[in-house]
């Protein structure tokens, strides 16, 4: 009998590691982020992995608010059209490596009060761009300062998650918003 269950046991921790072993995860990110003027003003949401909470979002984008020390993070989009009604989502945004500035955790609440925490890591990074994953590259968004980023840009943010070891193919591009 002792011999069954170490035999068992043995079983469940090699089936534990392989299970571990094929569970992606994100790269380190590639350098430092200046919270200061990371954290600040608004990035548009150029690609992302595609779920169910924005199904039918568009011309989406996230804003980095402060109020003093606190820093929030708030996430829209517009329902199917640019101009459809705006879908909001925001919380506090803690930074969870201080001096690097790469790795967050927001804490949402979805309809006012179902707290739901996503932590991100800011994989890598440009004048006026980002790529950010969740940790285990579940999810993935592309972001840049520019409304209209050129299809040049674009090619690039992707080449760049490919390379990151993301599945490209698994990316959305969702309408943006009308050029003023």
């Amino acid at each position: 009998m002792k011999t069954l269950v170490l035999a068992a046991t043995a079983a469940l921790l090699i089936a534990g590691v392989a299970c571990a072993a094929d569970k992606p995860i994100a790269p380190e990110p590639a350098k430092a982020v200046d919270a200061a003027s990371f954290f600040a003003g608004r990035w548009y949401e150029i690609g992302r992995t595609p779920m169910s909470l924005t199904d039918g979002c568009v011309a989406g984008y996230t804003d980095y608010l402060r109020n003093g020390a606190a820093l929030t993070e708030r996430d829209g989009c517009r329902d199917k059209t640019p101009t459809g009604k705006e879908k909001v989502i925001a919380g506090p945004l803690k930074i969870l490596n201080p001096g690097q500035n790469t790795k967050v955790h927001v804490s949402y609440r979805l309809f006012g009060f179902v707290p739901v925490g996503r932590d991100y890591w800011m994989l890598d990074h440009g004048e006026g761009w980002f790529i950010q994953a969740t940790p285990d590259l579940k999810m993935i968004n592309l972001y840049t300062r520019e409304a209209h980023p050129s299809a040049a840009r674009i090619a690039e943010l992707t080449a760049r998650t490919k390379a990151l070891g993301y599945d490209t193919a698994k990316l959305e591009f969702p309408e943006m918003a009308p050029a003023n």
